[in-house]
């Protein structure tokens, strides 16, 4: 049986685990959104940033990639996304079905944020997200970096998503003005 993991922010340009395929994807009663903040990999906990998280919404969709591990590594794939989205437990692992683009359906590892945990910040106005996505740096590089690079390859799967986009220009223009990391 196929694992496959349904990737919607840095899982799509670092899955960080063998993918023998991919295919696009979408998630129902979700949206993808930076919700959740980061104390560890984009930020710290004294200046945290922010991270793409799943929040739960009526009537939704998020589009994403399918992304199927190799086979024989299921159990080492799942240790490596539990250390990796776990560490700080803000995330729940849940099995979704998602649609695939041929019109078929796979149930999917995927990661949402739990609304109940203290680095859940759902609702935060775009402005106040680029501010903050301007300035933090974590455990794996700069916010900006964790932007830019989903925003890029959302783009080249030709995905559109108006906030990403907008904040991604935001950012990209509060750096211009010296005021990002």
């Amino acid at each position: 049986m196929t694992l496959w993991v349904f990737g919607y922010g840095s899982l799509l340009w670092n899955p960080g685990f063998e993918v023998v395929d991919t295919r696009p994807a979408r998630l129902s009663g979700y949206r993808r959104s930076f919700c959740m903040r980061s104390i560890h990999h984009r930020g710290t906990a004294e200046d945290p940033g922010l991270v793409l998280a799943l929040d739960a919404e009526d009537q939704a969709e998020c589009h994403g990639l399918a992304l199927a591990a190799h086979p024989d590594k299921t159990e080492e794939t799942l240790e490596y996304l539990r250390e990796r989205e776990l560490v700080s437990s803000a995330y729940l692992e849940r099995m979704c079905d998602i649609a695939l683009a041929d019109g078929s359906t796979v149930s999917a590892v995927t990661y949402v944020i739990d609304a109940d945990h203290n680095q859940y910040c759902g609702g935060l106005p775009l402005e106040e997200q680029a501010q903050i996505i301007a300035k933090a740096v974590g455990g794996r590089g700069p916010n900006t970096e964790y932007l830019h690079n989903t925003v890029d390859r959302l783009r080249v799967l030709g995905i559109p998503d108006a906030e990403l986009q907008w904040l991604d220009e935001r950012v990209r223009a509060l750096s211009a003005q010296g005021l990002a990391c």
